[in-house]
């Protein structure tokens, strides 16, 4: 279940707007200094307000990291289920898929990286709420594949499905924590044409 951070004040909007401002300058500082070394004063500072205010909408440090984690998987998931279509059982709608997503990546890289960088630090009532959220996004892809095999497009066993919308989401997500070798080797429109490729050929 999702855990609920408290806040002191009520009003719903301030509170999405500070936390917003909160998590951006966050995932800034999570990218240079890493968690443990960010202090919630520098978190503060980043996000344009003071360390009582910060205190406003959160008990702890650990719990600005909970909200990043957890906002990146929303926008993620919001921005694949816009554009992916989990009942076009053909290739052309899982290679659009996988364009799709690996762009959603490309597009939000420090979070992505962040994200994978310091999830270990969630406390042990926050960690499998926020990894159950990758395992539902893994399920979309799952559900593509689904429907290419019901349709007839290609063949694969439970196992393999499941594998291959596991091996999707990670090679979209490598474009973000493999960019300092990646990037200097191709452009993203490269990358998803190559991992498409590599992908289609691995299920036929």
């Amino acid at each position: 279940m999702r855990r609920e951070v408290p806040a002191s004040v009520k009003d719903e909007r301030l509170i999405k707007k500070r936390r917003d401002q909160m998590i951006k300058g966050a995932v800034s500082l999570f990218k240079q200094k890493g968690f443990h070394r960010t202090t919630t004063r520098e978190i503060a500072k980043a996000a344009g307000f003071s360390i009582g205010t910060l205190y406003e909408y959160i008990r702890q440090k650990e719990d600005v990291l909970y909200l990043v984690c957890d906002t990146i998987y929303d926008e993620v998931r919001n921005r694949l289920e816009q554009d992916i279509n989990p009942r076009n059982g053909t290739i052309e709608g899982l290679e659009h898929a996988i364009a799709n997503y690996f762009r959603v990546i490309d597009d939000m890289q420090d979070e992505v990286l962040v994200m994978y960088q310091e999830a270990k630090s969630l406390s042990k009532d926050a960690l499998p709420y926020v990894l159950q959220k990758e395992v539902e996004m893994v399920g979309m892809f799952e559900h593509v594949i689904e429907n290419c095999v019901e349709n007839n497009a290609f063949s694969l066993s439970e196992s393999e499905k499941t594998l291959m919308a596991h091996n999707i989401f990670v090679q979209g997500q490598m474009w973000a924590f493999r960019r300092w070798a990646l990037q200097k080797l191709c452009s993203i429109d490269e990358y998803i044409a190559s991992q498409t490729s590599l992908i289609l050929n691995g299920i036929k």
